[in-house]
C-alpha cells in the first residue's frame, strides 16, 4: 500500500452541480472552508453555459471571491473552447475536459459524438498548453453507461491512446453511473496500462451501489494513488438518471487514515465542512461518517 494518497475534493463543482442551486455566498463559503482542511487539490468551478448547468452560472464570481490558500492546487472543468478561454482568463492553470466513453451519454451531455469531442479536445489541449496550462482528460462512463450498459475496457483504452497522443497531461476515469466494481476497476486499469503504462491516472467513483470504497481499495492495490471525492457525498451526474452520490471525502479519508495511509487532510475539520455542506444544501447528505457519532469513528491503528 502507498504511504500517501492524493484526494482531489470535487464538492464545489461536481458536487454542487447536481444539487439544487445555492447562493453564491454559500458556494464561496464552502470552497473557502475546504481550503482550510489540508486538502491539496480542489476542483473549484466549471465554466459552462448557464442554460446547460444553471448551478454553475456564477462560476466567475465564485472564483473571484474565493480565498486562495498556498499549497492548494485549484482546477476548473470546461466543456469547450469558450469555457477554456474563460478558465484561462480567470487564472486557472489546471483545467479538465470531459469525454464520455459511451457515445449516447456524450451526445446527451455535450450534443456531440465521442469522436467529435475527441477532435475538439485535441484543439483544446493545444490551446491550454499554449497558455501554459495543464490539460486533464476525464473519461466519463468508463465503467458503464445508463443508456448503453457495459462499456468495453478496450474502448476506454483506445480513448486514452488518442488523448495521450494529442498531448493530455493526465487522464481520469469516471464511474458516472456507479456501475464500477472491483472486477471492472481491475479490467479497466489492466487494459489502459497495457498500452499507456506511464500516463498519470486518477479515479472518480460514485457510490450509487455502495461499491465506492471497495473500488478505491482495489485501485490502491493496483498502485493508483490519486482519487476524486466529494465532501458529504454531494452530487452525482445530471445526465445519468439514478446515478447519485459521489464517494464522500470523509469516508475515503476515514478509511485511508485507519490503514495508515496519509492524505494530509484533517478529518475532524473535514467532517465540520460536511456538516456545513448539509446546512448550505438544506438536505441530508449520504455520508456514513457524517451519520456516525464520534464514538463510532475509527481511531487509526498505530504504525
Amino acid at each position: 500500500m502507498p504511504e500517501y494518497v492524493s484526494i482531489r475534493e470535487v464538492g464545489p463543482r461536481d458536487g454542487l452541480q447536481n444539487e439544487a442551486p445555492i447562493p453564491t455566498d454559500a458556494k464561496v463559503r464552502l470552497l473557502d472552508a475546504l481550503s482550510q482542511t489540508g486538502v491539496r487539490r480542489i476542483e473549484a468551478v466549471s465554466f459552462v453555459h448557464p442554460r446547460a448547468i444553471p448551478q454553475m452560472a456564477d462560476a466567475d464570481e465564485v472564483w473571484r471571491r474565493a480565498q486562495r490558500v498556498d499549497g492548494v492546487r485549484y482546477s476548473a472543468l470546461v466543456p469547450n473552447t469558450r469555457g477554456a478561454q474563460r478558465a484561462l482568463a480567470a487564472g486557472f492553470t489546471e483545467i479538465e475536459v470531459v469525454v464520455s466513453a459511451s457515445d449516447t451519454h456524450n451526445r446527451r451531455n455535450v450534443n456531440r459524438s465521442t469522436d467529435e469531442s475527441l477532435d475538439d479536445i485535441a484543439e483544446l489541449i493545444d490551446l491550454l498548453h499554449g497558455a501554459g496550462a495543464r490539460a486533464e482528460v476525464i473519461v466519463a462512463t468508463s465503467f458503464g453507461c445508463p443508456y448503453e450498459g457495459d462499456i468495453d475496457p478496450a474502448r476506454v483504452a483506445a480513448i486514452v491512446d488518442r488523448v495521450v497522443r494529442d498531448g493530455a497531461d493526465r487522464v481520469a476515469f469516471g464511474d458516472t453511473t456507479g456501475m464500477g466494481t472491483p472486477r471492472r476497476v481491475r479490467d479497466l486499469l489492466t487494459a489502459v496500462r497495457d498500452r499507456n503504462a506511464e500516463v498519470p491516472v486518477l479515479l472518480h467513483f460514485h457510490n450509487t451501489r455502495g461499491t465506492a470504497l471497495a473500488n478505491l481499495l482495489t485501485a490502491l492495490e493496483l498502485g493508483v494513488t490519486e482519487f476524486d471525492a466529494s465532501v458529504g457525498g454531494l452530487g452525482g451526474c445530471p445526465y445519468a438518471p439514478g446515478a447519485s452520490g459521489n464517494l464522500a471525502t470523509e469516508e475515503a479519508v476515514h478509511m485511508l487514515h485507519d490503514m495508515g495511509i496519509d492524505t494530509g487532510i484533517d478529518l475532524d475539520a473535514l467532517i465540520e465542512v460536511a456538516e456545513l455542506a448539509e446546512h448550505l444544501t438544506a438536505r441530508t447528505l449520504p455520508s456514513g461518517v457524517l451519520r456516525a457519532g464520534p464514538r463510532t469513528r475509527l481511531t487509526p491503528l498505530p504504525t
